[in-house]
């Protein structure tokens, strides 16, 4: 597919699939007129980036773990990383749901405070 499809599909710009080629997270073929054109496994990969950067990783570590991803290729070190990444989402996980909840709190006390004309009071 050429990378106008590759985008529609996926929802990223052109912009940022010609950026993952750049970082390596990403590899296309060239048509004989110098089109980009990819598998359609791409969609997969392209999803797989997105939650990965999403998650706050940068595009240097995506590159190092894409290898273990697509072929299964891992060292010690690697899996490391990966699991230091993985510590760093679940604490933020916790941060996320702690301030979800904080916030619920703030939004049941307004909430009152609309309907009983009572100042806001947190618990």
């Amino acid at each position: 597919m050429r990378i106008g499809e590759l985008a529609t599909r996926t929802g990223v710009s052109v912009r940022a699939l010609r950026y993952y080629e750049e970082q390596h997270l990403l590899a296309s073929e060239r048509s004989p007129s110098g089109q980009r054109r990819y598998p359609d496994s791409a969609v997969d990969r392209v999803q797989l980036i997105q939650q990965l950067y999403a998650a706050g990783l940068p595009s240097k570590s995506i590159a190092d773990l894409l290898p273990c991803v697509v072929n299964g290729e891992a060292t010690p070190e690697l899996i490391d990383r990966l699991s230091a990444e993985r510590d760093r989402i679940e604490s933020r996980i916790g941060d996320l749901v702690s301030t979800r909840d904080r916030l619920g709190t703030v939004i049941a006390a307004a909430t009152a405070n609309w309907r009983t004309g009572q100042h806001c009071r947190l618990q």
